[in-house]
């Protein structure tokens, strides 16, 4: 009978991220732990042979797991179901196999490990994201649109500019997952309740040596930094820390996401659409935003699963209980996971954004008149007319004006009302000048070369070698 599978791995994630989270990488990795932490000891004096330790590295993938499957439901603990697989194809090394350690200095430190190589899995594709919605910031950084307050028509600014908007978002998310990635430390080598008690006892109380021994292992691994101080567990905060950054992105993404479906409903810009694609069974016409449904469907999850570490940090007693143990096994790989293929399709969408001008140019000549006024208040006063006077000739012309939208599904023809105004004969030559969208934008233009060169570029330098890859998505 087919068993359930996970939809993240099944039909969503990239390979990589799903190997990161695998039985193979997880348990290859403990093998790595037992193996390094043999060569520690070993260097720092103990009865370790050269042979041992060869024949622990000659089997870190050869993992037999229908033997640990029995050897667990046997012993009901996976860590020792694990010691007694590596001692059956490691005999030699067999009596010295977890030798001094606990189940935490291989389960919490492959964690870190597993994190951290995650982590170096996202930053690459955040960054991808931030570079091609760079690109597209630039090329339409002049082109005038309706902004949109409460979701109502507000004075303009540029397709490009409002792109920053996204990207200024990721950039905050760049910098915090970089931090939580680069804040990450290795439990290390700390024994049953973090007072390294068993591995004083096994150096017959030499305090230097074990502080080696942590230091040595800590290398090995990869982390600049341990931890001093650790219960039987490192600080399940670390996991707080981690997946609140992947939240915070969540929240980007959907809010992104979010505003290129409202965006495709104004028939102002759409996300990639290929040929031969279906937008609905029944309406053949549609051209669905999916890939962006997609992203806030899967960031509303990513944004939800903080609440796991958040709730384990709060209830881990003294140092520590085993009811963190299942809820990490699921919440820790589902939030990189999702992040991952949050990310993949934000790059595809990012690399096929389509803008329709001339969609966007209608929709805001209906609204620009209004808009205006004000500009031509200030052109009549300026050729000598009296501002309240002006004020109420265009506040009635511009009811009329309203109306003709609201009541009758007409245009705005305001422009017109005031060219066949003789009140206004005197402005009547500039109302095109005043009319000039690329009038109405400020300094949105200079604004988006000034972001994109001094933030965004400085940011995204250290992922330049990675910045090619092209998202392919199983859709």
């Amino acid at each position: 009978m087919a068993k359930y599978r996970s939809p993240l791995v099944s039909r969503y994630a990239s390979p990589d991220m799903a190997y990161n989270f695998s039985d193979l990488k997880k348990f290859s990795t403990w093998r790595k732990l037992w193996t390094w932490l043999a060569k520690a000891e070993k260097h720092l004096g103990l009865n370790i042979t050269d042979e041992q330790i060869n024949e622990m590295e000659s089997n870190l993938t050869n993992i037999d797991f229908e033997r640990a499957a029995v050897e667990e439901k046997k012993r009901r603990h996976d860590v020792m179901a694990h010691v007694h697989t590596f001692g059956v194809c490691c005999p030699k090394a067999a009596p010295i196999i977890h030798l001094g350690a606990t189940s935490a200095y291989v389960g919490d430190n492959t964690d870190l490990i597993v994190m951290r190589d995650a982590f170096d899995l996202i930053l690459p594709k955040l960054a991808r994201c931030i570079q091609r919605l760079s690109v597209f910031a630039d090329n339409y950084k002049s082109l005038p649109c309706l902004a949109y307050t409460h979701l109502q028509p507000a004075q303009l600014t540029t397709v490009g500019k409002r792109a920053c908007l996204w990207i200024q978002d990721l950039l905050m998310d760049l910098r915090n997952i970089e931090r939580a990635r680069n804040d990450l430390r290795f439990r290390g080598v700390k024994g049953t309740t973090g007072t390294q008690a068993s591995f004083l006892a096994l150096f017959e109380g030499e305090e230097e040596k074990v502080e080696i021994l942590d230091k040595l292992v800590t290398e090995m691994a990869g982390f600049q930094q341990h931890f001093l101080i650790c219960g039987q567990t490192y600080s399940r905060k670390v996991d707080v820390d981690c997946m609140s950054t992947l939240a915070s992105l969540g929240a980007s993404v959907h809010k992104i996401c979010t505003d290129i479906r409202l965006l495709a409903n104004f028939k102002e810009l759409e996300e990639p659409f290929e040929k031969e694609q279906i937008g609905s069974s029944a309406m053949p016409y549609k051209r669905n935003p999916m890939r962006s449904e997609r992203c806030c469907a899967l960031s509303r999850h990513l944004m939800c699963l903080i609440q796991d570490p958040l709730m384990t940090a709060s209830t881990q007693w003294m140092e520590r209980t085993l009811d963190d143990s299942a809820n990490r096994r699921i919440c820790l790989a589902e939030a990189f996971l999702t992040a991952d293929i949050v990310l993949s399709t934000l790059q595809n969408i990012t690399e096929g954004l389509v803008v329709y001008p001339k969609v966007i140019e209608r929709r805001l000549n209906l609204e620009l008149p209004f808009m205006a006024s004000e500009n031509i208040i200030m052109a009549m006063v300026k050729a000598g007319a009296d501002r309240q006077e002006c004020h109420e000739q265009i506040r009635v012309l511009s009811q009329e004006a309203a109306n003709v939208v609201k009541q009758q599904g007409g245009d705005n023809d305001l422009v017109e009302r005031i060219k066949k105004s003789s009140y206004f004969i005197p402005i009547h030559s500039q109302l095109n000048k005043i009319l000039d969208p690329s009038t109405f934008t400020g300094r949105a233009p200079d604004q988006v070369k000034k972001f994109l060169e001094v933030e965004v570029k400085p940011a995204i330098k250290p992922y330049s070698h990675k910045l090619d890859e092209i998202s392919e998505l199983n859709l």
